[in-house]
């Protein structure tokens, strides 16, 4: 069975992230924001497994098992928000919840 060093795996944890940050910086559309939270997430996973690896432990394993119920959590509340935005603005842009503060 082959295996993946640890530096490779942090690589592509720390590229995923960088991805996922990226996205939430410069898309304006809240979708396109939680879809780049969610590979945020998911790169923190990778980097968990890796290091749970790497130390023979099964750590990494059961953090990400928290990571992808707290995802599950958010895409849950996150799509609730969606709904109510699209329905109050009749648009997914982000800048239009400025309108929400006053």
């Amino acid at each position: 069975m082959p295996t993946v060093n640890f530096s490779s795996a942090i690589v592509v944890a720390s590229v995923l992230f960088v991805i996922g940050l990226t996205g939430v910086l410069v898309r304006r559309n809240i979708l396109f924001i939680l879809i780049a939270i969610e590979v945020m997430l998911n790169a923190c996973g990778v980097a968990f497994v890796a290091a749970g690896a790497f130390v023979n432990q099964p750590d990494g394993q059961v953090m990400y098992f928290f990571i992808l119920t707290m995802a599950a959590a958010e895409v849950a509340v996150g799509l609730g928000l969606v709904l109510q935005m699209y329905h109050k603005f009749g648009t997914l842009d982000v800048d239009s919840a400025d309108k929400l503060k006053g």
